[in-house]
């Protein structure tokens, strides 16, 4: 029974553990919690309250409202739990005394963390070194299209990463975190590993990029420690541990030192906004710089396409990288206010803004700067004549032409990559920009990366990475994330071929953008109701345009590393979902895919009408606990895995109920272990009969319907109360349902007993071995014997051994359709069976014994099944040996009447009151049909004692015929065999055809 595990007043269930990041609740919750109203219905059914609906993150402060059995309880029963309750938490408090509150962790707003980290990300060296001769190369109008394109795709992405923000609360993890609740753990994972290398591998890229431009500036001064090479490896080294220590410090100083460089950035914009304005220099004059003028804007509007990079595609290849960093406020998820809210409106701000910052550098510096420059004063033209002059500097009064049509020029938007710090008003301060840009993405990066990492750890998915999950700190800080990141950026700035990684990397980010997409176009199309972003501004097709695209980016840009990039996440994710099969259920938009496409495929079926080629036997198994009959559930699941559908039944007692509820998660993970692909069901009735006639009833969806009852053989059926027969009830009623019916029987019996501490129905009570030494026959593959641990919740059965050079033995003695043989033929096509031969046994006379071997091989050809012979049983009608007649009449001994012996009683009588009993009279009318069991046994024993499967005709019962003659014949048919034996049925009708239609 559920338990209300709070105590049980006005004021509600009680409260669980905190996450030490969430804080201390806030006053509003503290009023809330003061504030709890019940329901008009119930003193402890509680009115909606938010709370309730929190317990879906994992060590999250929750509420549990009462459970339905709380509610339905008595007044008297909810005192009694409430003292119990009162006297818990006394104890609980006496023994852990609670220490005073922590601090609570420090959280950023969007502007702080995730607008002004966006653009920090987003502007780069590429800003200040390659946009204005992109702008020279394709000109205004295109390069403002390149900027348009680029943007269209991180727009997309935004919108994406927005949507999936808002629905729901994002923790930390960012990017993985977003990716694997979505898409789930496999491609979650896959992408997040990738995603977290990415971000340390950025750090050293940025850093070398800083240690490039310190390098460069001090050589102008004449200063160098070493050479070339090693003054940047020193210098980012350096620079890298000094991020580090700003690291360590904690978010709050990781923020502060984000504003500085936010604030010489923009200062370094601003400036360059001044430079245009202010009139230039002759100096700047003669590099190509003349101010704001018209002839110079229409020249610099069309392209001039120059060296192997002159083309579109090539100039958006190089400009893309300065749209990528959208994902940095994301990325710290965890240290945000409200993420559902920052994500969304400083991602998108910070688009908008520094794509506005784009347009306005390509056009300015188009429109004030010629695209070919000497730097010579001395082409500066001291009269008016402008003849043989090119380009629209000679209306200016420069003459250019030498160095253009000697392909000289070393000034100008085509040659000089400096050109931001030639219109600037100060030099000094676009280099302290480009020191602020490169050093604001590596402090990003160097934050990023170990708290992805660190939600990557915290989920288990990888083995050996736990260590790195450990937080410190009141925020949680990854500390050891950080110096394995560090590790890893110092590693690369000494030892790796950055212009081979730099491409990787731009392909890891481009993977992200186009997951990110695609989840939140997936979440959209498969319409699950739990879809529901707060965020309305996106729409499932600009999501698969974003996704489409980023995936056609990455072999655009470079296809090599595109094929690296996705040939690492396909072993990732064939690790992930083959081999370590993380037991982690987020919810994902794939479950949600997973029951559409069931759903659908489930409705279509109802259409298609049911056609002998495609007859399988689709089986509702009767296994109880299945943990308790793993030789009954391995038979079924030999000829169904893959092939059809399998259903595992167990019939419970009412009062059982409650007590096996909390099973059912055991026994489905029992199967998945086992690798059995079946349902389970558990079906509660009074009685065991009525709870198999509603599972054949009830059990299945449209077409995916069992047709095949499979039980197993109750070996201590004499020991069991003859109201317990149920071969005899299930014979009855698996035909009246028009099924089919198989009988599985192992000698040593079906039952594991694991001294399970519940009370099974007394239709599923244990077997116990048979005294008798021809039913209990040393059984070396028996399910006891066999089990690897007698203890060990997975007992190995002869079902999961290979059967060797062995045979399968079909004793088709009537026509049932031809169930008998196509379930040998399907345990044929598993691989620890396919070296099984299968022989057939058929009834036939000396007279016409070839005769009937070759119509039968003939019929068993045109059924396309390989069977190694035919065998013609010519003896079934001979007497049986003495013996086994006396046994077999010492087995119904109990149960006749015997008239002779009644003594003022009607054997009329005696019937009503026991009818399972043999009448004298029944007995010689079905004694005929008694000897032939025994004699079919002599024989069977006779042929079958080294073969690993038994299948024979299941004898139909008669209506006359007692319930105790008809199981101790099925106990005659199959006893005194060294293998599994099965009784099989079909329901008369074909399972088997030779026509193509």
């Amino acid at each position: 029974m559920g338990q209300l595990k709070s105590k049980i007043t006005g004021s509600g269930p009680g409260i669980h553990q905190a996450n030490p990041e969430e804080g201390p609740p806030s006053e509003s919750g503290q009023k809330d919690m003061e504030l709890r109203k019940t329901s008009i219905y119930n003193t402890i059914d509680m009115a909606p309250q938010l709370d309730y609906y929190a317990n879906t993150l994992p060590h999250q402060e929750i509420k549990i409202r009462p459970s339905l059995d709380v509610l339905r309880k008595t007044f008297e029963e909810v005192e009694a739990e409430k003292a119990a309750a009162d006297d818990a938490a006394a104890e609980d408090e006496n023994e852990e005394p609670q220490g005073p509150p922590g601090k609570p962790p420090t959280r950023f707003g969007w502007f702080i963390a995730v607008w002004m980290r966006c653009m920090l990300n987003i502007w780069g060296v590429i800003l200040f070194l390659r946009l204005t001769w992109i702008t020279s190369q394709a000109g205004i109008v295109l390069g403002l299209v390149i900027i348009a394109l680029a943007v269209s795709v991180t727009t997309t992405t935004a919108l994406s990463i927005s949507a999936i923000a808002t629905n729901g609360r994002v923790k930390s993890g960012g990017t993985y975190f977003m990716i694997s609740r979505t898409l789930g753990p496999e491609l979650g994972a896959s992408i997040g590993l990738i995603f977290s290398l990415a971000n340390a591998l950025a750090v050293a890229l940025h850093t070398v990029g800083f240690s490039e431009v310190v390098r460069d500036l001090m050589r102008s001064y004449g200063t160098i420690m070493v050479d070339s090479l090693n003054d940047v490896r020193i210098i980012g080294v350096v620079t890298v541990t000094i991020l580090l220590f700003i690291t360590f410090g904690g978010m709050d100083w990781e923020a502060k030192a984000q504003i500085f460089f936010f604030i010489v950035l923009m200062a370094s914009f601003v400036d360059y906004l001044v430079g245009t304005l202010i009139p230039p220099t002759l100096l700047k004059k003669s590099q190509g710089f003349f101010g704001y003028d018209r002839d110079i804007f229409i020249e610099n509007l069309t392209p001039s396409w120059r060296g192997p990079d002159g083309n579109f595609f090539r100039q958006f290849a190089i400009f893309f990288p300065a749209c990528t960093g959208i994902l940095s406020g994301a990325n710290i998820s965890g240290d945000l206010k409200d993420p559902s809210t920052a994500i969304p409106k400083g991602t998108l701000m910070a688009i908008f803004c520094t794509t506005l910052s784009y347009v306005v550098i390509v056009i300015t510096s188009g429109a004030s700067t010629v695209r070919d420059a000497s730097g010579n004063m001395t082409d500066l033209m001291t009269g008016n004549s402008t003849s043989g002059c090119l380009g629209p500097a000679c209306k200016l009064g420069w003459n250019f032409t030498t160095c253009v049509q000697s392909q000289a020029c070393s000034q100008g938007l085509a040659n000089y990559s400096q050109v931001m710090g030639l219109i600037s008003g100060s030099y000094y301060l676009i280099v302290a920009g480009v020191f602020a840009a490169t050093l604001s993405s590596a402090l990003g990066f160097l934050v990023s990366a170990p708290k992805i990492f660190q939600c990557l750890c915290k989920d288990n998915v990888y083995p050996y990475i736990s260590f790195f999950g450990k937080g410190y700190g009141k925020n949680n800080e990854p500390l050891r994330g950080y110096i394995l990141t560090y590790l890893i950026a110092v590693a690369i700035i000494l030892v790796a071929q950055l212009n081979i990684i730099a491409p990787i990397i731009s392909n890891f980010f481009l993977c992200s953008y186009c997951l990110i997409n695609l989840s939140c176009f997936h979440a959209s199309i498969v319409n699950s109701p739990g879809w529901r972003p707060a965020f309305k501004y996106y729409n499932k097709w600009t999501a698969l345009y974003g996704a489409m695209a980023s995936f056609a980016l990455m072999f655009a840009f470079t296809w090599w590393a595109a094929l690296v990039t996705w040939f690492v996440i396909s072993l990732l994710f064939i690790y992930i979902t083959y081999l370590k099969k993380p037991n982690v259920n987020w919810g994902s938009s794939i479950q949600a895919s997973s029951y559409n496409m069931a759903l659908s495929f489930s409705v279509s079926l109802t259409d298609v009408k049911d056609h002998v080629k495609n007859f399988r036997p689709q089986c509702l198994v009767m296994t109880g606990p299945p943990k308790q009959r793993p030789a009954l559930v391995d038979f079924v699941g030999c000829f169904t895995k893959q092939v059809s559908l399998m259903i595992c039944g167990n019939i419970m007692e009412p009062d059982k109920q409650t007590q096996f509820q909390d099973s059912t998660d055991q026994y489905v993970k029992w199967l998945n272990k086992r690798k059995v692909r079946s349902f389970y069901t558990q079906f509660t009735a009074n009685t065991l009969r009525d709870g198999v006639r509603y599972l054949m009833q009830a059990s299945g969806l449209g077409k995916l319907k069992p047709n095949t009852l499979v039980i197993g053989f109750k070996s201590n059926w004499m020991e069991s109360s003859p109201t317990t027969y149920h071969f005899f009830i299930f014979c009855i009623d698996t035909f009246d349902a028009n099924y089919c019916l198989c009988i599985l029987r192992m000698m040593d019996g079906l039952d594991i007993n694991d001294h399970a501490d519940f009370k099974e129905n007394q239709g599923f009570e244990p077997d116990e071995a048979i005294e008798s030494n021809d039913h209990q026959l040393p059984e070396k593959n028996s399910a006891n014997d066999i089990s690897e641990n007698s203890k060990s919740d997975q007992v190995k059965t002869v079902f999961k051994n290979a059967g060797g050079t062995k045979t399968i033995d079909v004793y088709w003695i009537a026509d049932d359709g031809g169930l008998i043989l196509l379930v040998p033929y399907l345990l044929t096509r598993r691989k620890c069976w396919r070296s099984c031969k299968i022989r057939v046994f058929i009834l036939g006379d000396e007279e016409n014994m070839m005769e009937s071997r070759d119509a039968m091989m003939a019929l068993l050809k045109r059924f396309r099944i390989n069977v190694t012979d035919v065998v013609v049983m010519t003896d079934t009608e001979r007497s049986p040996q003495p013996k086994n007649m006396n046994r077999f009449l010492e087995t119904v001994a109990p149960y006749r009447l015997y008239d002779e012996q009644q003594e003022d009683v009607s054997v009329q009588e005696l019937k009503k009151k026991e009818p399972w009993k043999i009448s004298d009279k029944q007995f010689e009318a079905f004694r005929l049909k008694s000897e032939r069991k025994v004699r079919l046994n002599e024989i069977i024993r006779r042929n079958s004692q080294n073969t690993t499967l038994v299948l024979v005709s299941l004898p139909v019962p008669h209506g006359d015929c007692p319930s105790a003659l008809y199981i101790a014949w099925l106990d005659t048919l199959t006893c005194g065999l060294h293998c599994p034996a099965v009784l099989v049925r079909g329901n008369q009708e074909n399972v088997l055809t030779f026509y193509c239609q």
